[in-house]
């Protein structure tokens, strides 16, 4: 007997099961067209099965495939989101690589905004491109996730550049914490620590 939609117990016998987003399917029109552009972006290419084009971008968990045959999804129907933690420097990066690149925008109560968030908030600042076919990747800027988004004990980072980026705002942030104290803080390499683990978690950081 098959467990009905929100029955406690059969939730309780999946919420501790292990399952990672692996892949994304985009549908296009023009496989090699497509190929194209994603070497372009300078996502790696990876090894598929015939008639399966696979590219994972750098830093990445999960991957982008299309092919002729794997979706009957319409070309360029697809959105999805990259997360970057400098929205201006990625967005810089894709525009000296040839991609139409919109403008950085940031989300108030109004709609969107030119620029970046005022406070680069995290989930505000936002820019976006889209493939030949028109999918829509929407870059999203993200240093300091929400409560229970990312487990304390599962802190990781994807890239040397995005651990890099995490350590200078771990630095800057120790800078104001040693004004505040008034003392040099020779323990930093733990605060450091609590405070990039803090940022991923989306706990309390250091004072």
């Amino acid at each position: 007997m098959s467990p009905k939609a929100g029955d406690a117990s059969a939730a309780s016998n999946v919420a501790g099961l292990d399952v990672k987003v692996e892949v994304i399917v985009i549908p296009v029109s023009d496989v090699d067209r497509a190929k194209r552009f994603y070497q372009g972006l300078g996502w790696r290419l990876d090894q598929t099965p015939s008639g399966i084009v696979q590219f994972t971008p750098h830093g990445s968990a999960c991957s982008v495939q299309f092919g002729a045959q794997l979706t009957s999804a319409t070309p360029g129907s697809a959105t999805a989101y990259l997360v970057v933690s400098d929205i201006e420097a990625a967005r810089d990066a894709l525009a000296s690589a040839g991609v139409d690149v919109g403008g950085v925008f940031h989300v108030t109560p109004d709609g969107p905004a030119d620029g970046p968030d005022p406070e680069r908030r995290s989930y505000v600042s936002r820019a976006t491109f889209r493939d030949p076919d028109g999918n829509t990747w929407l870059m999203q800027e993200i240093t300091n996730r929400l409560p229970g988004r990312v487990e304390g004990d599962l802190t990781s980072y994807g890239s040397a550049s995005e651990l890099a980026s995490a350590l200078r705002r771990a630095a800057a942030a120790h800078g104001e914490h040693e004004k505040r104290t008034g003392e040099r803080d020779d323990n930093w390499p733990d605060w450091y620590a609590t405070y990039m683990v803090s940022e991923q978690s989306g706990a309390t950081p250091p004072e």
